[in-house]
């Protein structure tokens, strides 16, 4: 089986200089590489196609056969990596907190600590008959929710 540390140093040798960051690589047990790349304007696929084409010249099909797929971290996928969070800041995300509670808002923090979500909620103000619409903003550590996705408007 191909080592995914291998993959993993093969693309950040790629990614060195470039704006591009790494999100992810896997190897299955039948050597099916999988490795996503991420951009703050996206991904184009002839920069795909020269990462395929490199980690292909630096693996030996003769050694392991694999098979190969680069990409983009898929829009609408659950965010992986602090980039993403700190190029999604001011968009709108959905979070589904570890507890199974889920938030709709604009993600206004990220670093490398956690992030920010500032959602409309009712809650009852003083001196008001009725509950208003506020702002009030959720803070969470990375390994406090279970997915964070951009919302996706046409």
């Amino acid at each position: 089986m191909i080592d995914s540390e291998k993959i993993k140093a093969l693309t950040q040798e790629w990614l060195e200089g470039k704006d591009y960051f790494f999100v992810d690589a896997t190897v299955s047990a039948d050597n099916k590489i999988v490795i996503e790349i991420d951009h703050k304007d996206g991904v184009w696929i002839e920069d795909c196609c020269d990462l395929s084409r490199y980690i292909e010249s630096k693996l030996d099909r003769d050694e392991e056969d694999f098979e190969l797929e680069v990409g983009s971290a898929g829009i609408g996928q659950p965010m992986k990596v602090v980039q993403q969070y700190a190029n999604n800041v001011g968009n709108e995300v959905e979070v589904l907190t570890a507890d199974g509670n889920k938030l709709t808002g604009v993600l206004t923090a990220a670093n490398s600590d956690g992030f920010s979500v500032t959602c409309k909620e009712k809650q009852k103000v003083e001196g008001k008959k009725r509950p208003v619409m506020v702002d009030v903003t959720h803070s969470f550590g990375y390994n406090e929710t279970k997915w964070v996705k951009a919302v996706i408007k046409f």
